[in-house]
């Protein structure tokens, strides 16, 4: 079980990692410098780019998704000594955040024409995909390290 739980770790958080710094590149380095070139050339390096990551793309939501919902189910009894209602919560919430960020991701990297005008927009909506992963990220670094069931409030020190 100990090998099961560690692979299924490394492949949610190796997926993320590549998920959010493709994000990160791509909205602060690759969109302000492919804006510099010829519109023919920006389109055509647009759509290369489009096809091989979308690819990544949904493969790091698969991933995500399965590694995800078994770790969920392997953490659910494991947060002793935590506030399991606050748990949950917060383990809820970085769930539909992922959904968010799994559509907006999947949005940008996409060619549904329906979705042309955000893709139009990349610069914001990828701006937003960045900030909800920081987010996610944000409440599942704070679900590992623990929540308390009874924090010592700064009046009763």
């Amino acid at each position: 079980m100990f090998v099961l739980d560690l692979l299924t770790r490394w492949a949610h958080v190796g997926a993320a990692i590549v998920l959010m710094g493709g994000a990160i590149f791509t909205r602060f380095v690759l969109l302000p410098a492919a804006a510099e070139l010829p519109e023919d050339q920006h389109l055509a390096l647009k759509e290369r780019l489009r096809v091989r990551w979308s690819k990544i793309v949904a493969g790091g939501i698969l991933l995500l998704l399965v590694s995800g919902f078994y770790n969920f189910y392997v953490g659910m009894g494991q947060h002793k000594g935590q506030s399991p209602p606050v748990w949950h919560i917060l383990a809820g919430t970085k769930m539909l955040l992922g959904f968010g960020a799994f559509f907006l991701a999947s949005v940008m990297s996409g060619r549904s024409a329906k979705f042309a005008p955000m893709r139009a927009d990349a610069k914001k909506w990828l701006g937003i995909l960045v900030l909800l992963l920081t987010v996610i990220t944000a409440i599942g670094g704070y679900l590992k390290v623990g929540v308390p069931a009874n924090p010592v409030s700064v009046e009763s020190k």
